[in-house]
């Protein structure tokens, strides 16, 4: 994904903010932007009360970055001149840095909204003053925020790499096409897990996974980490009710492409690269 630039993490509980602090608010899992598509402005927000939960997640650029929450349920209807807003359709509108708080503040937020309350008694819980954690005052139990790992890999097969298009693609650009991924299960490595879900997937077989890089994707907790990986054998045949569509698909000849900020198209864009290079050292030319 983007650099982190000049975004770093922290955490510290805020009883208030600054003129200077950058606020990100959240009803739910949702992000508030203005008309813009920024940030909005505190008396943007006075008509939703007093926030659930406030705290620093961050600094930008020598700035506090504050995140504030409010649950879904308490908040009928959203202020006037707000919308919603993600990391996809922000994407290239704002600076790296920014993003890479929102990713943090997004997934911070999901965690907030899953563990308002304890998940051993049922007790309202609190925000631990020390570390990033719900508390229950009751039993001590503590939540800390979920991540996800999901093993995500693009096979390739000489000039052809194999893209699919899931079921639950809909909600996607139209006709776009990405690298088989799915989530980890209890006791499977990153890579057993890819070769499986290739297999459940799409059929085949693979082998000589490299590891290529990882990504934080806020959708809503996942932690991306891919490879790139060689087909051995087998047919495609297309998982029932998980792939609508899956083919070899050659790399002057590819379907929509995955959001250019995600690690499926950073990698699909480096086997690009490296299929051209070998081309160019060897002399391949092909009409």
């Amino acid at each position: 994904m983007t650099a982190r630039v000049d975004f770093e993490p922290t955490y510290a509980v805020e009883d208030s903010c600054d003129a200077s602090a950058l606020v990100f608010p959240f009803i739910g899992q949702r992000l508030l932007i203005d008309r813009n598509a920024e940030l909005p402005r505190s008396e943007d927000l006075l008509t939703l009360g007093e926030p659930l939960r406030m705290f620093r997640f961050g600094t930008l650029a020598g700035r506090k970055c504050v995140l504030k929450f409010w649950p879904a349920e308490r908040v009928v209807p959203i202020p006037a001149g707000l919308s919603s807003g993600d990391y996809r359709t922000l994407w290239g509108q704002w600076p790296d840095g920014h993003l890479a708080a929102l990713v943090r503040a997004k997934q911070l937020a999901v965690w907030m909204l899953h563990n308002q309350f304890c998940g051993a008694c049922g007790q309202p819980t609190l925000l631990s003053p020390v570390e990033i954690a719900c508390v229950c005052p009751v039993c001590d139990y503590r939540a800390y925020p979920c991540i996800s790992p999901v093993a995500i890999g693009l096979v390739v097969r000489g000039n052809e790499i194999l893209l699919a298009r899931h079921v639950r693609s809909q909600r996607f650009a139209p006709g776009m096409y990405s690298a088989l991924a799915g989530f980890v299960e209890a006791g499977e490595s990153i890579e057993e897990c890819l070769r499986r879900e290739v297999r459940e997937e799409a059929g085949i077989e693979i082998h000589n996974l490299r590891y290529f890089g990882s990504q934080s994707w806020p959708y809503p907790h996942s932690l991306m980490i891919g490879f790139i990986a060689d087909y051995l054998s087998g047919e495609l045949v297309a998982q029932k009710d998980e792939i609508e569509d899956l083919g070899w698909f050659r790399l002057d000849d590819l379907p929509v492409q995955p959001h250019p900020g995600s690690l499926a198209r950073r990698m699909i864009e480096f086997v690009n690269t490296e299929i051209e290079r070998t081309r160019g050292e060897s002399g391949i030319c092909e009409s």
